[in-house]
């Protein structure tokens, strides 16, 4: 049986002091490690989170023991310890041990002024932090003197009926009871566990002695650190401000810059020998802590003191630029640089962000479709998205929900607002494509689209013209134009991912339906097109109209007469996708969705055809309406349409082959992957592979070249997962396509799911949106069970994933485990699903709780 270590009440932090994270906090930690550094920590006592937890629950704790280590006139602090600093605490509480007594000690040793000082601020943090007293009576200026005082001393013994404590074993334990039962506080909890913290998350306590701050000169208090929160970058940034406290410099007007600076008076001028060996700690910290630190010191008569040490608060670029310096600098492993930043960082480095500084005025909440913040006036249709474009104007598309129709509108606009819709949803799929911010499924607003005008829940109306801003990131839309932070993309952010390709053993590819998309998705590391949706490349204005000349034809031989005038054009996109692709792998889905979706739904858009068609309005909308279907998503569409209508796909792949040739040449031969979309049976694959096999014979021939190509299938329905091994044997790969196969295996509407899905989230139906992170018991047993099934039909074959679970870290880790050989996301999600599963691989290799070498 495993013996039990039993933790002590509190320790002495020393070199050997039995210390650890996970049961006195990393501030307790930290301080030991600076301990063993030779830096000049005062003396300082540990409390565990066992300890605190005790005190929160009224069980007492040995003060006179912990300020027996103290001497017999102890001044000391109290500051949190929990196990990660971003899970916050209570405040600091400084001075506990000031009493009448030894104000008038410090009176003669400091002088009046400092003393008074000292005793003023314990009085009002104790006051206000630990009886909870009504602040007014507390709240005195800087400059109070020895009346403010007497009157503070009075107006606490009136409102507790008791002179002021003056026994400092009773002031300790007073204080540690407060912050250790503020850390149990239902908000303090709900807080905490916000960021990231269990729900039985601990806090540990540091009793300190003090380091005055106050009194001869040389005396005061600073934070330096030497890299810059923002950038990373080196540069020595903080204040010193004397006859302080704490991190009273930060706060204080008056506080003296650090460097020499033409601006005013610096510490480096007023104490050069102080300045340099903060410097040298700075230095010690980075080499031996292996981060960089910001230091908080005091100076008593030009004594150093270090009071603690915490990691530099820093921006998501400066994480990234810190990380791979200090790797760099052979502080730190490449692999462990990898690892210090996790994946969803990257997004706030590829998109612009709000300046968190900026005050916020909420309109409405939704679905964080695709990251990243933009401003504008607010527009209700494409149109006039495209005319303000043209304007030189920033706007916002509002819309119930997107349609196809709607694409050119969202090229034109800086964001996307939709009241409906999820994840997965038409507007959210392409804003990520686009790199465009969007928030969808915001159900709390609502939209008349013939007034062009948005209510939202408060009963605030905004109209046409209207300046909101909207935040991709946090599924948020507020009111005005906030200030926006600039994407950053540096040399680091490179590196970085450099690092991470060498660590990774699964590939990455993007969907990339044009080839402005594919340029993107080159450019963010993608190491091929895991799916191109070829009825994106239809609707610009000339193609769209041979697209519903297509449509409206009546006859086999009236379809094939309008796609002769499609080929060349599609000839043209695949050829300038494969040059820019330079070899590398391209899977062309065929065409996809139902026919109806490339015809207008509106009065106004049926005119506008029947009059583009010269058509009678009657025969458009008889047309439209034939072609309309109950469930268009398990209707007419995919592999269905190809069957139906052969000359669709036969149009498509003789395009492709066609690219084909023209785009090899002898030293990079184009090798194009062509997916039939949504099988569910061995008989669809058997039917279209030999009408492809016949359009890439007549191509040959009609060239004089030979190619070669692989035929894939994508996996969206239940069937085909289960039926696996008879689809596979006829195909050279199987990408399985979660969006839909998630919406299937459900029975949820991907468009519609956003309206209920947070309250089954909060209500523990689901773990998460099944839309956003892979169900692995439902829709991943499917996975596994076909791509097991697969395999065994035929071990050569290539397994993917395509829907946009492909950027999920979560997903990545499943799909790597099942022994897919790559994802593929959207071009604005490659480069976090580049690092997830580097995150993945040298998690393996090292697993949680083993350390670096030189860690200490």
């Amino acid at each position: 049986m495993q013996k039990r270590v039993e933790i002590e009440e509190f320790v002495v932090v020393d070199d050997t002091a039995p210390l650890a994270d996970e049961t006195h906090g990393g501030r307790a930690k930290c301080l030991q490690r600076l301990i063993r550094l030779n830096l000049p920590v005062p003396l300082t006592v540990a409390l565990p989170f066992a300890t605190v937890r005790a005190l929160a629950q009224a069980n007492p704790v040995d003060t006179h023991a912990i300020l027996s280590h103290f001497g017999d006139a102890p001044l000391v602090s109290v500051r949190p310890s929990s196990e990660d600093p971003d899970w916050g605490g209570p405040g600091a509480i400084q001075n506990i041990g000031m009493n009448n007594a030894r104000h008038a000690e410090f009176a003669n040793l400091l002088g009046h002024a400092a003393a008074d000082q000292l005793y003023i601020r314990f009085i009002q943090t104790y006051s206000m932090q630990v009886a909870h007293l009504d602040s007014d009576a507390f709240d005195l200026p800087g400059d109070a003197n020895a009346d403010d005082l007497a009157r503070m001393l009075a107006a606490y013994e009136t409102e507790m009926d008791e002179p002021f404590p003056q026994d400092p074993a009773r002031q300790l334990e007073d204080v540690l009871k407060s912050m250790a039962r503020a850390w149990e506080g239902t908000t303090a909890r709900l807080l905490r566990q916000a960021r990231g913290a269990p729900a039985d998350a601990g806090l540990g306590l540091v009793v300190q002695r003090m380091a005055p701050g106050m009194g001869p000169p040389e005396s005061g208090s600073g934070v330096i650190q030497f890299v810059s929160s923002d950038t990373g970058e080196s540069q020595i940034t903080g204040r010193y401000l004397g006859q302080s406290q704490g991190r009273d410099a930060l706060f204080d007007e008056s506080a003296v810059y650090l460097t020499r600076d033409p601006r005013g008076t610096s510490l480096e001028e007023l104490f050069p020998e102080g300045f340099d060996k903060l410097v040298e700690f700075g230095a010690i910290c980075r080499k031996f802590l292996r981060e960089e630190m910001q230091i908080e010191f005091a100076l008593d008569g030009g004594r150093i003191s270090v009071l603690d040490a915490v990691r530099v608060q820093r921006r998501p670029d400066a994480a990234v630029a810190i990380a791979v310096a200090l790797a760099e600098d052979d502080v730190i492993s490449r692999e462990e640089a990898v690892l210090r930043i996790e994946p969803g960082f990257l997004s706030h480095l590829m998109h612009r962000q709000i300046d968190p500084e900026a005050p916020r005025d909420l309109l409405a909440t939704g679905v964080a479709a695709s990251p990243g913040a933009a401003t504008g006036k607010l527009v209700f249709t494409s149109p006039e998205a495209q005319a303000a474009a043209a304007r030189g104007e920033a706007v916002i598309l509002v819309r119930r929900e997107t349609s196809p129709e709607d694409i050119r509108g969202m090229h034109a606009a800086q964001g996307v607002l939709t009241e409906r819709g999820g994840v997965t949803s038409h507007a959210a799929m392409v804003a990520r494509g686009l790199g465009l911010p969007g928030v969808v499924g915001a159900s709390e607003i609502a939209i008349d689209q013939r007034e062009k005008k948005l209510t939202t829940s408060d009963g605030r109306v905004l109209n046409t013209g209207d300046m909101v801003t909207i935040d991709g990131t946090t599924g948020t839309v507020l009111a005005g134009a906030l200030p926006l932070l600039d994407a950053a993309q540096g040399d680091a952010f490179r590196r970085l991912l450099e690092w991470a390709d060498d660590a990774r053993d699964i590939e990455v590819r993007a969907n990339a339906d044009t080839y402005s998309e594919a340029k993107v998705a080159l450019a963010f590391g993608a190491e091929g097109i895991g799916l191109c949706r070829t009825e994106h490349m239809f609707f610009e204005d000339d193609r769209l109209t041979l697209m519903r000349e297509m449509i409206f034809a009546e006859t086999p031989e009236g379809r094939e007469a309008s796609l002769e005038r499609l080929v060349p054009l599609q000839v043209q996109d695949f050829t300038h996708l494969f040059e820019l692709m330079e070899g590398r792998p391209v899977c062309i889905r065929l065409f996809d969705p139902p026919l109806h979706e490339f015809l207008p739904q509106s009065r106004d858009g049926l005119r506008e055809l029947a009059d583009a068609m010269t058509l009678p309005l009657s025969k458009v909308t008889r047309r439209v309406e034939a072609l309309s279907e109950f469930n268009p998503m398990l209707g007419m569409r995919g592999v269905r349409l190809g069957i139906t209508f052969p000359e669709i796909y036969e149009a498509q792949a003789a395009a492709i082959f066609i690219a084909t040739v023209h785009a090899s040449t002898p030293e990079r031969p184009v090798v194009p992957e062509i997916m039939i979309p949504l099988v569910s049976a061995s008989r669809e694959v058997e039917i279209m592979r030999g009408r492809i096999e016949s359009v890439a014979a007549a191509v040959r021939t009609q060239s004089e070249t030979d190619f070669d190509y692989k035929l894939g299938v994508m996996v969206e329905t239940p069937r085909a997962a289960l039926r696996a091994d008879e689809i596979a044997s006829q195909v050279s790969f199987m990408s399985f396509g979660t969006n839909d196969l998630t919406q299937m295996t459900y029975g949820l509407s991907r468009d519609d799911a956003g309206r209920f899905m947070t309250q089954y989230v909060q209500q523990g139906v689901f773990p998460e949106d099944p839309f956003h992170r892979l169900d692995h018991e439902g829709v991943g047993e499917l996975l596994s069970l076909g791509a097991e099934r697969a395999k065994a039909a035929n071990p050569d074959l290539t397994l993917s994933i395509c829907g946009e679970h492909g950027g999920d870290p979560d997903s990545i880790d499943f799909c790597r485990a099942a022994g897919f050989d790559y994802v593929s996301c959207s071009p604005f999600r490659v480069p976090v699903a580049r690092l997830a599963a580097a995150h993945i691989a040298l998690r393996e290799k090292h697993p949680a709780g083993q350390k670096f070498p030189d860690q200490q």
